[in-house]
Parts: C-alpha cells; structure tokens; sequence
C-alpha cells in the first residue's frame, strides 16, 4: 500500500465512511434548520396588543434583534447543508478529500473535523495571507 502522500485518491472504503459522517451530520443540520424556522415562525406569531406603548416599543427591538439573529443562524444553517450535499457530490464523482489547491489528499482527521472541506491546512493558512 502507498504512504498517505503518493495517494492521490481515498478507497470506495474510506469513502463510504466519510459518506455516512457527511449523511449524520446532514440529518442534524436539517433537524437544527427546522427547529430554527420553527422559532422564527412562532416568534412572528407572537402578538404584544395588551402591553403598554414604552414596553411595545422595547419588546419590538427585542423581537427584531432575535429575529434577526434566527434568521443568520438559518442562514449558515443553510450554507452549511449545501456545504454537506456538495461534499456528497464529490465523494460520488471521486473527488473527494482532495485539496483543490494543492491537489494532495486532505488528511482524514482535517475531514472528520470538517467533512466539507476542500482545503487542506496548508492551502487554508495561504488563503488567509
């Protein structure tokens, strides 16, 4: 067997691995996305008619600013699924765990970490430069 580093590819094997890790994580992520539509939708259904018009005004900031902070939180949600069935797509197609920078195998524990990655460390440390 070939060391990690003249591999170019990972086996059917360890694809079906990282398959089943993305496919968890997918079923959390889409099960925290609906619990977060959830609270959005009852928090736009919540009516304040009955209290007075200083502690309408606050309860009216308040409910804004969650709102707003459920809906970014929905939306990384969101990135993050797409992020995961893209990850699916390349274990498909082959390409999977192979950096698209330098074109070496990103090492498994980086995917165990984030199975969605298409970087290794070292192409993520020179994006950020």
């Amino acid at each position: 067997m070939k060391k990690n580093e003249e591999r170019t590819r990972y086996s059917a094997a360890e694809l079906k691995e990282f398959e089943a890790l993305i496919l968890e994580k997918l079923e959390n992520a889409r099960n925290e996305l609906n619990i977060l539509k959830q609270s959005l939708n009852r928090s736009q259904d919540s009516d304040t008619a009955d209290t007075t018009i200083t502690s309408k005004v606050l309860e009216d900031g308040a409910e804004t600013i969650q709102k707003e902070s459920l809906n970014e939180l929905a939306a990384r949600q969101q990135k993050f699924i797409n992020n995961l069935q893209n990850a699916l797509v390349r274990i498909k197609n082959g390409t999977y765990g192979v950096c698209r920078v330098t074109g070496k195998l990103i090492p498994k524990e980086r995917l165990r970490a984030v199975p969605h990655t298409m970087l290794s460390i070292e192409a993520k440390l020179q994006e950020k430069k």
